[in-house]
């Protein structure tokens, strides 16, 4: 099998069109014509990863974080950027990425959170869909809403603004930076909006709307199992794994 016919497999679920203009998935390294003789999936292209798939005689690794985002200048392989690129064309890796292509597919990454927090009624949430938006099953009050969250994202501490003293029924999110979908939440009705990398302003907001920054890590990776999934039903010439170093590069204390 080639590499373009994995992508094709990934991009029919997540087309690369859907993309954003600033991003950079698809063919991070290698050629679309190159034969696969194993797939490792995982979130970060890192220089463990790349080590991992080399071991298990994979020559395809598939990330949802391209290891090539902005302009590389130059390759040094005492950085971590630097050591992944010369170690990906050292085992003669092809490297591929889902990233915005991903986060916008119907069944994506918010699409993913919301359905772990097990909503009801799930919309997309911006013009492009790359957030989503549904209501609990049940109403909740911001403490239970809170703990709900820390225990569904595997959280030890969660930053939020100011907890609501009214219930919390209706819920927005966006996998990874969604700040930019923080005033379409609150104007869709949402009572509380879930993302990532908030920033300090972003945390005075009204008092019938609440953020929780649930981190960008724990908000996206279960795209890890969907793309695992997907590639595993369609693929069974050979073998498709998923990393064991999906490793948060935050640690909490």
């Amino acid at each position: 099998m080639k590499a373009r016919q994995v992508a094709d497999i990934i991009e029919s679920f997540a087309p690369l069109d859907l993309q954003e203009n600033w991003d950079n998935a698809g063919f991070c390294i290698g050629s679309p014509d190159a034969e696969i003789k194993g797939i490792m999936v995982g979130f970060d292209c890192t220089p463990a990863l790349i080590d991992e798939a080399a071991a298990a005689g994979c020559n395809m690794i598939v990330t949802h974080h391209p290891l090539i985002f902005r302009g590389v200048k130059k390759i040094d392989p005492d950085t971590f950027l630097g050591s992944a690129i010369v170690s990906a064309i050292k085992h003669d890796m092809v490297v591929y990425a889902a990233h915005t292509n991903a986060d916008k597919a119907a069944d994506g990454v918010s699409r993913l959170m919301a359905d772990r927090l097990g909503l009801l009624d799930i919309e997309p949430l911006g013009e492009d869909g790359l957030g989503a938006i549904g209501v609990l099953p049940r109403a909740m009050d911001s403490k239970a809403f809170i703990e709900k969250v820390k225990q569904t994202f595997g959280l030890p501490v969660v930053r939020c603004s100011r907890p609501l003293a009214t219930p919390i029924s209706r819920v927005a999110m966006c996998g990874g930076s969604g700040g930019s979908l923080i005033e379409e939440a609150e104007a869709r009705g949402a009572d509380a909006y879930l993302c990532g990398d908030l920033s300090y302003h972003s945390f005075f907001t009204g008092s019938d709307f609440m953020l929780l920054d649930v981190g960008h890590y724990e908000s996206e990776i279960d795209i890890v199992d969907k793309l695992f999934g997907l590639l595993s039903e369609k693929i069974h010439t050979f073998a498709v794994r998923k990393t064991r170093n999906n490793n948060n590069p935050i640690y909490y204390y």
